[in-house]
């Protein structure tokens, strides 16, 4: 398989990584307070309060969870080192990249409205359940789940 192909599927298949596990994960199962990923919605209660800051984001690597289940994902993928490594090295910078602007977005506001608005819409807007991707919005169009709201 090409470079070029690695790096095309690799995008798009962590775009739908982001998006199916955002929407089904975190919000669905992490919705009960009895469940591991209600942290999340701990996280939407602090971006809501505070117009899109969280206070997490203030140590550059937290232990958060949200760094553990990227970590976990990246573990899962090592095996495609060796068959696809462009594929699993482009994998593995969607994380990390995900990670940091995740964390750009919730400690400049006002950079994450202009560069990432449909994160800001997914926090923000009228309907949080909706605009599950963070870097960028090519699984919400596709699956008619991308709604401005600013």
């Amino acid at each position: 398989m090409g470079l070029a192909l690695q790096i095309l599927l690799a995008l798009v298949v962590a775009n739908f990584y982001e998006w199916i596990l955002h929407r089904l994960v975190l919000h669905k199962l992490g919705k009960s307070k009895a469940s591991p990923f209600h942290f999340h919605w701990t996280h939407h209660r602090n971006v809501r309060i505070s117009g899109g800051y969280d206070p997490i984001y203030d140590n550059l690597l937290p232990l958060s969870r949200e760094a553990i289940v990227l970590l976990f994902f990246f573990i899962l993928h090592t095996p495609l080192f060796w068959y696809y490594p462009v594929a699993a090295g482009t994998l593995g910078l969607y994380g990390l990249s995900y990670f940091l602007l995740h964390r750009k977005a919730h400690l400049d506001v006002e950079w994450g409205k202009r560069w990432l608005p449909w994160h800001y819409d997914h926090h923000l807007g009228k309907n949080q359940d909706l605009n599950w991707c963070v870097l960028f919005p090519m699984w919400d169009y596709i699956l008619g789940t991308r709604k401005k709201f600013f």
